[in-house]
């Protein structure tokens, strides 16, 4: 069965920000809802009619998509200390290009950011991780864009020690999440590979967010 959109945690998140800020909603327009395999929301298309405190109406598209994550995985060789990220890369439907990204995927309903950021990475780049070694970046969520878009990402980081043969094992990976339509390749980079490799700004943003949290010279 399909859930409605009413019923789906993200849009009532939402909603209860519009509220919270001041907002006075005369109506909202479903225009395309897409769901996921199981029937939960993945995300709508909506139309706002609604007064801002200051007057005036707010403009009025929104894609509704929630919280999402981003980890950096930093595989860092036991003997000589060179930092390597573990990459995917997958088609997207910006360019229908292959985009280099780090894993990344939606919280759903009442999720654990950090627990989400760790089944990805099972499921895009075959790594195992521990909650604890799994460190938060920022406390509230980034909007990376802000006049169409809810989503709001939270950042995370970790590393593993191992030495260069484990670490190259997770080097051209095909995996992925078969009931999802996806395929994800995984790519062992050093950190200027992937930040020329990387067009994607939540990815560029997790680069930058690790590097000052360890105090990495870029």
């Amino acid at each position: 069965m399909k859930q409605s959109l009413e019923e789906a945690p993200k849009f009532r998140q939402w909603k209860h920000k519009l509220d919270e800020n001041g907002l006075a909603i005369n109506g909202i327009e479903e225009v395309y809802t897409r769901h996921r395999y199981n029937g939960e929301v993945l995300f709508s298309l909506v139309l706002l009619d609604a007064k801002v405190p200051e007057g005036g109406n707010i403009p009025p598209l929104c894609l509704i998509k929630g919280s999402v994550v981003s980890i950096l995985i930093c595989l860092i060789d036991e003997k000589t200390e060179e930092r390597y990220l573990l990459m995917v890369s997958q088609r997207r439907i910006c360019d229908g290009g292959l985009i280099y990204e780090h894993v990344a995927g939606m919280v759903d309903g009442e999720d654990d950011p950090k627990m989400v950021a760790i089944r990805e990475a099972e499921e895009e780049a075959g790594i195992t991780l521990q909650a604890e070694e799994v460190i938060p970046l920022n406390r509230e969520g980034l909007f990376p864009s802000t006049g169409t878009c809810d989503e709001e990402v939270f950042f995370f980081f970790v590393e593993k020690r191992m030495n260069k043969e484990a670490i190259m094992a997770y080097n051209e990976n095909q995996l992925g999440a078969v009931y999802e339509h996806e395929t994800t390749f995984t790519h062992i980079l050093t950190v200027k590979e992937a930040m020329r490799k990387t067009r994607n700004t939540n990815g560029l943003l997790n680069i930058y967010l690790y590097a000052d949290y360890v105090n990495l010279s870029l």
